[in-house]
Protein backbone atom coordinates (compact mmCIF):
# COMPACT_ATOMS: atom_id res chain seq x y z
CA UNK A 1 0.00 0.00 0.00
CA UNK A 2 2.65 2.87 1.03
CA UNK A 3 4.77 1.98 -2.11
CA UNK A 4 1.39 2.10 -4.22
CA UNK A 5 0.46 5.31 -2.43
CA UNK A 6 4.16 6.79 -3.29
CA UNK A 7 3.62 5.98 -7.15
CA UNK A 8 0.33 7.82 -6.77
CA UNK A 9 1.97 11.13 -4.69
CA UNK A 10 5.03 11.30 -7.22
CA UNK A 11 2.52 10.93 -10.31
CA UNK A 12 0.35 14.01 -8.69
CA UNK A 13 3.66 16.39 -8.30
CA UNK A 14 4.67 15.31 -11.90
CA UNK A 15 1.16 16.29 -13.25
CA UNK A 16 1.24 19.54 -11.14
CA UNK A 17 5.31 20.33 -12.48
CA UNK A 18 3.88 19.71 -16.02
CA UNK A 19 0.74 21.83 -15.70
CA UNK A 20 3.21 24.77 -14.24
CA UNK A 21 5.86 23.94 -17.46
CA UNK A 22 2.75 24.26 -19.66
CA UNK A 23 1.07 27.12 -18.13
CA UNK A 24 -1.15 27.99 -15.28
CA UNK A 25 -4.38 29.23 -16.26
CA UNK A 26 -5.80 32.44 -15.50
CA UNK A 27 -9.26 33.18 -16.79
CA UNK A 28 -10.52 32.65 -13.77
CA UNK A 29 -8.82 35.67 -12.41
CA UNK A 30 -11.82 38.95 -12.12
CA UNK A 31 -9.82 40.83 -14.34
CA UNK A 32 -9.70 38.26 -17.03
CA UNK A 33 -13.70 37.59 -16.53
CA UNK A 34 -14.21 41.26 -17.48
CA UNK A 35 -11.69 41.41 -20.13
CA UNK A 36 -13.50 38.14 -21.79
CA UNK A 37 -16.62 40.09 -21.31
CA UNK A 38 -15.11 43.22 -22.50
CA UNK A 39 -13.80 41.48 -25.28
CA UNK A 40 -17.52 39.74 -26.02
CA UNK A 41 -19.19 42.42 -26.27
CA UNK A 42 -16.66 44.04 -29.33
CA UNK A 43 -17.32 40.99 -31.36
CA UNK A 44 -14.53 38.62 -30.44
CA UNK A 45 -15.29 34.77 -29.09
CA UNK A 46 -13.41 32.07 -28.53
CA UNK A 47 -13.33 28.98 -26.95
CA UNK A 48 -9.90 27.75 -26.97
CA UNK A 49 -7.85 29.96 -26.10
CA UNK A 50 -6.83 31.00 -21.94
CA UNK A 51 -4.72 33.61 -20.58
CA UNK A 52 -2.00 31.63 -18.87
CA UNK A 53 1.06 32.64 -16.75
CA UNK A 54 4.54 30.34 -18.37
CA UNK A 55 7.53 29.78 -15.76
CA UNK A 56 9.77 30.88 -18.10
CA UNK A 57 7.90 33.20 -20.99
CA UNK A 58 5.77 35.35 -18.01
CA UNK A 59 2.08 35.68 -19.49
CA UNK A 60 0.80 34.74 -22.59
CA UNK A 61 -1.87 32.53 -23.68
CA UNK A 62 -2.32 28.56 -23.69
CA UNK A 63 -4.41 26.22 -25.84
CA UNK A 64 -7.04 24.09 -24.87
CA UNK A 65 -6.50 21.70 -27.80
CA UNK A 66 -3.66 20.54 -29.97
CA UNK A 67 -3.19 22.89 -33.18
CA UNK A 68 -2.51 21.80 -36.38
CA UNK A 69 -0.05 22.66 -38.90
CA UNK A 70 -2.60 25.82 -40.88
CA UNK A 71 -4.96 25.99 -37.76
CA UNK A 72 -5.97 29.59 -37.46
CA UNK A 73 -4.74 30.85 -33.79
CA UNK A 74 -6.80 33.78 -33.14
CA UNK A 75 -8.46 36.62 -35.04
CA UNK A 76 -9.16 39.72 -33.50
CA UNK A 77 -12.25 42.10 -34.57
CA UNK A 78 -10.59 45.75 -35.35
CA UNK A 79 -12.90 47.06 -32.78
CA UNK A 80 -10.66 45.25 -29.76
CA UNK A 81 -7.42 46.46 -31.18
CA UNK A 82 -5.86 50.05 -30.65
CA UNK A 83 -4.93 51.10 -34.16
CA UNK A 84 -4.19 54.48 -35.93
CA UNK A 85 -8.04 54.76 -36.32
CA UNK A 86 -8.75 53.89 -33.12
CA UNK A 87 -6.57 56.86 -32.18
CA UNK A 88 -8.09 59.43 -34.60
CA UNK A 89 -10.99 58.79 -33.91
CA UNK A 90 -10.67 59.28 -30.26
CA UNK A 91 -11.55 63.05 -28.29
CA UNK A 92 -7.77 63.78 -28.78
CA UNK A 93 -7.54 62.72 -32.47
CA UNK A 94 -8.58 66.17 -33.98
CA UNK A 95 -5.38 67.47 -31.86
CA UNK A 96 -2.70 65.31 -33.27
CA UNK A 97 -3.96 65.64 -36.30
CA UNK A 98 -3.32 69.93 -36.16
CA UNK A 99 -0.19 69.22 -34.26
CA UNK A 100 3.02 70.63 -35.89
CA UNK A 101 5.23 69.04 -36.59
CA UNK A 102 3.39 65.93 -37.19
CA UNK A 103 3.75 63.41 -34.53
CA UNK A 104 4.89 60.43 -34.78
CA UNK A 105 2.50 57.03 -34.77
CA UNK A 106 4.30 55.57 -31.16
CA UNK A 107 3.59 59.44 -30.06
CA UNK A 108 0.02 59.48 -31.29
CA UNK A 109 -0.46 56.16 -29.64
CA UNK A 110 1.30 56.64 -26.37
CA UNK A 111 -0.91 59.83 -26.30
CA UNK A 112 -4.44 57.81 -26.44
CA UNK A 113 -3.20 55.60 -24.00
CA UNK A 114 -2.21 58.48 -21.48
CA UNK A 115 -5.70 60.26 -21.75
CA UNK A 116 -7.62 56.87 -21.44
CA UNK A 117 -5.69 55.46 -18.39
CA UNK A 118 -6.17 59.11 -16.84
CA UNK A 119 -9.77 58.62 -17.59
CA UNK A 120 -10.09 55.59 -15.38
CA UNK A 121 -13.42 53.80 -15.07
CA UNK A 122 -15.39 56.29 -17.59
CA UNK A 123 -12.51 54.88 -20.25
CA UNK A 124 -14.04 52.05 -22.82
CA UNK A 125 -10.69 50.78 -22.71
CA UNK A 126 -10.52 49.82 -18.59
CA UNK A 127 -10.98 46.16 -18.66
CA UNK A 128 -8.17 46.13 -21.21
CA UNK A 129 -6.02 48.43 -19.12
CA UNK A 130 -6.50 46.73 -16.03
CA UNK A 131 -4.52 43.48 -17.65
CA UNK A 132 -1.49 45.36 -18.49
CA UNK A 133 1.60 44.72 -16.72
CA UNK A 134 2.81 47.38 -14.26
CA UNK A 135 6.33 47.06 -15.18
CA UNK A 136 8.49 46.48 -18.21
CA UNK A 137 11.88 44.90 -18.96
CA UNK A 138 11.78 46.06 -22.59
CA UNK A 139 14.53 48.31 -23.72
CA UNK A 140 12.67 51.26 -23.76
CA UNK A 141 11.01 51.30 -20.70
CA UNK A 142 13.94 50.78 -18.33
CA UNK A 143 15.44 53.64 -15.98
CA UNK A 144 17.85 56.29 -17.75
CA UNK A 145 21.06 54.47 -15.88
CA UNK A 146 20.09 51.12 -16.89
CA UNK A 147 19.61 51.97 -20.60
CA UNK A 148 23.32 53.38 -21.07
CA UNK A 149 24.42 50.15 -20.19
CA UNK A 150 22.62 48.54 -23.15
CA UNK A 151 24.29 47.42 -26.52
CA UNK A 152 24.56 49.69 -29.03
CA UNK A 153 21.61 48.20 -31.15
CA UNK A 154 19.31 48.17 -28.42
CA UNK A 155 20.69 51.54 -26.74
CA UNK A 156 19.40 52.98 -30.44
CA UNK A 157 16.36 51.56 -30.08
CA UNK A 158 15.64 53.25 -26.89
CA UNK A 159 17.21 56.55 -27.19
CA UNK A 160 17.61 57.26 -31.38
CA UNK A 161 21.40 57.56 -30.22
CA UNK A 162 23.63 58.10 -33.08
CA UNK A 163 25.22 55.60 -35.62
CA UNK A 164 28.30 53.73 -34.63
CA UNK A 165 30.39 55.41 -37.48
CA UNK A 166 32.41 57.64 -35.04
CA UNK A 167 33.87 54.42 -33.58
CA UNK A 168 35.18 53.93 -37.10
CA UNK A 169 36.72 56.94 -37.97
CA UNK A 170 38.93 56.44 -34.61
CA UNK A 171 41.00 54.32 -36.73
CA UNK A 172 41.65 56.22 -39.80
CA UNK A 173 43.59 59.04 -40.29
CA UNK A 174 41.75 62.62 -39.61
CA UNK A 175 43.65 64.48 -42.25
CA UNK A 176 42.54 61.87 -44.94
CA UNK A 177 41.79 64.40 -48.13
CA UNK A 178 39.06 62.16 -49.73
CA UNK A 179 37.60 61.28 -46.21
CA UNK A 180 34.67 63.48 -46.76
CA UNK A 181 33.54 61.69 -50.21
CA UNK A 182 34.02 58.53 -48.25
CA UNK A 183 31.88 59.01 -45.99
CA UNK A 184 29.33 60.36 -48.20
CA UNK A 185 29.76 57.56 -50.63
CA UNK A 186 28.64 55.29 -47.70
CA UNK A 187 25.75 57.44 -46.54
CA UNK A 188 24.23 57.92 -50.05
CA UNK A 189 24.59 54.24 -50.47
CA UNK A 190 23.01 53.12 -47.01
CA UNK A 191 26.44 51.49 -45.67
CA UNK A 192 26.05 53.71 -42.24
CA UNK A 193 23.65 51.30 -40.65
CA UNK A 194 23.59 48.13 -39.21
CA UNK A 195 27.39 47.18 -39.37
CA UNK A 196 27.86 44.27 -36.94
CA UNK A 197 29.62 41.60 -35.50
CA UNK A 198 28.12 38.40 -35.09
CA UNK A 199 28.97 34.33 -34.12
CA UNK A 200 30.59 34.55 -38.13
CA UNK A 201 32.79 37.29 -37.43
CA UNK A 202 32.53 40.95 -38.73
CA UNK A 203 29.08 41.22 -41.51
CA UNK A 204 29.52 42.06 -44.68
CA UNK A 205 28.62 45.72 -44.43
CA UNK A 206 31.02 46.04 -41.79
CA UNK A 207 33.71 45.05 -44.39
CA UNK A 208 32.52 46.85 -47.01
CA UNK A 209 32.49 50.10 -45.49
CA UNK A 210 36.05 49.97 -43.87
CA UNK A 211 37.42 48.48 -47.22
CA UNK A 212 36.20 51.80 -48.90
CA UNK A 213 37.66 53.91 -45.88
CA UNK A 214 40.62 51.89 -46.11
CA UNK A 215 41.57 53.12 -50.03
CA UNK A 216 44.58 54.79 -50.50
CA UNK A 217 44.75 57.96 -52.68
CA UNK A 218 45.58 56.06 -55.51
CA UNK A 219 42.65 53.51 -55.17
CA UNK A 220 39.83 55.88 -54.52
CA UNK A 221 38.61 55.57 -58.52
CA UNK A 222 37.58 52.30 -57.54
CA UNK A 223 35.02 52.57 -54.63
CA UNK A 224 32.62 51.02 -56.86
CA UNK A 225 34.31 48.01 -57.32
CA UNK A 226 34.84 48.49 -53.59
CA UNK A 227 30.80 48.22 -52.69
CA UNK A 228 29.95 45.40 -54.93
CA UNK A 229 32.87 43.25 -52.98
CA UNK A 230 35.81 43.59 -55.37
CA UNK A 231 39.33 42.94 -53.83
CA UNK A 232 41.08 46.12 -55.00
CA UNK A 233 44.50 45.49 -53.31
CA UNK A 234 46.23 43.09 -51.09
CA UNK A 235 46.93 46.41 -48.79
CA UNK A 236 43.32 47.20 -48.42
CA UNK A 237 42.24 44.04 -47.48
CA UNK A 238 44.97 43.96 -44.83
CA UNK A 239 44.49 47.05 -43.58
CA UNK A 240 40.89 46.17 -43.43
CA UNK A 241 40.84 43.36 -41.10
CA UNK A 242 43.55 45.22 -38.97
CA UNK A 243 41.24 48.37 -38.10
CA UNK A 244 38.43 45.06 -37.56
CA UNK A 245 40.55 43.72 -35.37
CA UNK A 246 41.40 46.69 -33.68
CA UNK A 247 37.43 48.06 -33.23
CA UNK A 248 36.26 44.61 -32.17
CA UNK A 249 38.50 44.48 -29.96
CA UNK A 250 37.48 47.55 -28.37
CA UNK A 251 33.95 46.52 -28.22
CA UNK A 252 35.13 43.51 -26.12
CA UNK A 253 37.12 46.29 -23.82
CA UNK A 254 34.18 48.64 -23.84
CA UNK A 255 31.34 45.57 -23.15
CA UNK A 256 34.26 44.21 -20.35
CA UNK A 257 33.91 47.72 -18.59
CA UNK A 258 30.38 47.99 -18.79
CA UNK A 259 29.61 44.18 -17.57
CA UNK A 260 31.91 45.88 -14.62
CA UNK A 261 29.14 48.54 -13.85
CA UNK A 262 26.64 46.55 -14.15
CA UNK A 263 28.13 44.37 -11.57
CA UNK A 264 28.47 47.25 -8.95
CA UNK A 265 24.84 48.55 -9.54
CA UNK A 266 24.10 45.32 -7.92
CA UNK A 267 25.47 45.52 -4.85
CA UNK A 268 24.11 49.10 -4.67
CA UNK A 269 20.13 50.02 -6.66
CA UNK A 270 18.05 46.69 -5.17
CA UNK A 271 15.30 48.31 -6.93
CA UNK A 272 17.02 47.85 -10.35
CA UNK A 273 17.55 44.38 -9.98
CA UNK A 274 15.30 43.18 -12.30
CA UNK A 275 16.52 45.75 -15.02
CA UNK A 276 19.90 45.05 -14.35
CA UNK A 277 19.89 41.21 -14.53
CA UNK A 278 18.91 41.45 -18.15
CA UNK A 279 20.81 44.01 -19.12
CA UNK A 280 23.78 41.97 -17.84
CA UNK A 281 22.61 39.22 -20.21
CA UNK A 282 22.26 40.78 -22.92
CA UNK A 283 25.80 42.17 -22.34
CA UNK A 284 27.14 38.90 -21.77
CA UNK A 285 25.70 37.13 -25.08
CA UNK A 286 27.60 40.49 -26.55
CA UNK A 287 30.81 39.84 -25.11
CA UNK A 288 30.58 36.08 -26.24
CA UNK A 289 29.97 37.60 -29.88
CA UNK A 290 32.78 39.71 -30.04
CA UNK A 291 35.29 36.90 -28.36
CA UNK A 292 33.78 34.87 -31.05
CA UNK A 293 34.55 37.45 -33.63
CA UNK A 294 37.78 38.15 -32.22
CA UNK A 295 39.03 34.76 -32.74
CA UNK A 296 37.39 34.73 -36.38
CA UNK A 297 39.90 37.94 -37.21
CA UNK A 298 42.89 36.32 -35.52
CA UNK A 299 42.46 33.46 -37.72
CA UNK A 300 41.93 35.25 -40.73
CA UNK A 301 44.82 37.60 -40.16
CA UNK A 302 47.70 34.55 -39.67
CA UNK A 303 46.13 32.99 -43.31
CA UNK A 304 46.93 36.49 -44.62
CA UNK A 305 50.26 36.71 -43.57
Amino acid sequence: MKKSKGRTARKRRRKHLQSFTDGVNCSHKLEYIKLKKWLKGRGFEDSNLRPAEFWDTGRGLMTTKALQAGDLIISLPEKCLVTTGTVLSSCVGEYIVKWKPPVSPLIALCTFLIVEKHAGAKSLWKPYFDVLPKTYTCPVCLEHEVVNLLPEPLRKKAQEQRATVHTLLRYFPPLDKQRNAKLSILKDHDFLENLTFGWDGPSWRLLTALKLLSLGADEFAFWKRTLLGDVISARNEQQTLNVTAKICHFLIKETQHTLLQISQLKRSKENLKNHLALVEALRLEDLKILQKSAEILCNLNMATT
